[in-house]
């Protein structure tokens, strides 16, 4: 793990045709360790975004850079220094595997073989609490767990990029606290970055903020971005935005 580490987008474009453009000539600089959180509505492009970043989609213009390193377009060398954890959404359930097994497969994409693989995935496991499931199938877990297992496999690849697709998505209010407290842990040593469509969520704990609708409307500390005419701008005018404000 470098002492910092520097994740940069400059001047990105990305369209996928003339109706639907999700970067316009965008840039920001997020910095490690911490947490940045990504917070726009539903639709507003956020997982493009991640896929950019990852270099699973190029831009049409920019760059994209880790500690100077060009990771434009390509995945190879993003993921060197990235790791990705999807939607819940995303994930098939019904493959009868285990969370050990899963976790095993992410250790062996670095080399470690034998015992070693077994031993690291269940402290991996331990790690991010969730011990108590290693002998489930995917599809016995609740969201909450699958969440920690997908941590833990992302973990397993030892970057120091964590990006968070909407975590919290199909998890329950108790597990969501416990998963904050999780992703801040691992803040501490990382640079984690996190979409969320719900603005109130990581308030407390984010050190920085992008709000994101079909490009980078507003980015900078909580008291930079937390106001009613940016928020509008991403979302509309909706509860939702009433609920930050009075929660500010």
């Amino acid at each position: 793990m470098h002492k910092g580490i520097v994740l940069i987008g400059h001047n990105l474009v990305f369209a996928y045709g003339p109706d639907d453009v999700v970067l316009r000539g965008d840039s920001f600089e997020f910095r490690g360790p911490g947490l940045a959180t990504v917070l726009g509505p539903n639709g507003a492009g956020k997982t493009t975004f991640f896929k950019i970043l990852l270099g699973l989609l190029k831009p049409q213009k920019g760059r994209v850079l880790v500690n100077g390193i060009d990771v434009t377009g390509d995945p190879a060398r993003a993921g060197r220094y990235m790791s990705y954890v999807p939607q819940l959404s995303s994930m098939r359930r019904d493959i009868p595997v285990t969370p050990l097994e899963v976790i095993e497969m992410a250790l062996r994409s670095r080399g470690l073989r034998g015992r070693a693989v077994r031993e690291a995935a269940a402290k991996l496991l331990e790690e991010v609490g969730a011990s108590e499931v290693v002998d489930h199938t995917l599809g016995e877990l609740s969201g909450g767990q699958l969440q920690r297992v997908l941590i833990a496999r992302a973990l397993a690849r030892d970057t120091d990029v964590l990006l968070l697709d909407e975590p919290l998505s199909g998890v329950d209010p108790k597990g969501r606290e416990s998963l904050l407290n999780l992703i801040g842990e691992i803040a501490r040593r990382k640079l984690v970055v996190m979409t969320t469509h719900d603005p109130v969520q990581t308030l407390k704990r984010s050190n920085y903020f992008v709000v994101f609708n079909r490009g980078i409307v507003a980015q900078g500390s909580l008291h930079d971005v937390y106001k009613v005419d940016i928020l509008r701008k991403a979302y509309g005018t909706v509860l939702e935005i009433e609920r930050c404000v009075h929660v500010i």
